[in-house]
């Protein structure tokens, strides 16, 4: 659910949304890494001016602990597939 979301969502912050891929790297049951991997150029429009976008996209992923119990680590990086 929550890759989906955040698939969705940079699909609609990136000039080429069809490079957008997510994947996630589960360490544990209470841990996963999830990256979020943009075109070279748009990688700086997912993590914002002075990182605002993407920390707004991690807190709200933080607040998904309180349901689930399990922690998330957003990374963002340029796929370079694209």
């Amino acid at each position: 659910m929550i890759e989906k979301f955040l698939k969705e969502f940079a699909k609609l912050i990136v000039e080429n949304p069809d490079a957008v891929r997510v994947e996630t790297n589960e360490v544990d049951e209470t841990f996963s890494e999830i990256t979020i991997y943009v075109d070279k150029a748009d990688t700086g429009k997912i993590i914002g001016k002075d990182g605002k976008v993407v920390n707004a996209i991690k807190t709200l992923i933080a607040a998904c602990k309180a349901k689930s119990g399990k922690s998330y680590r957003i990374n963002i990086k340029p796929d370079d597939e694209s």
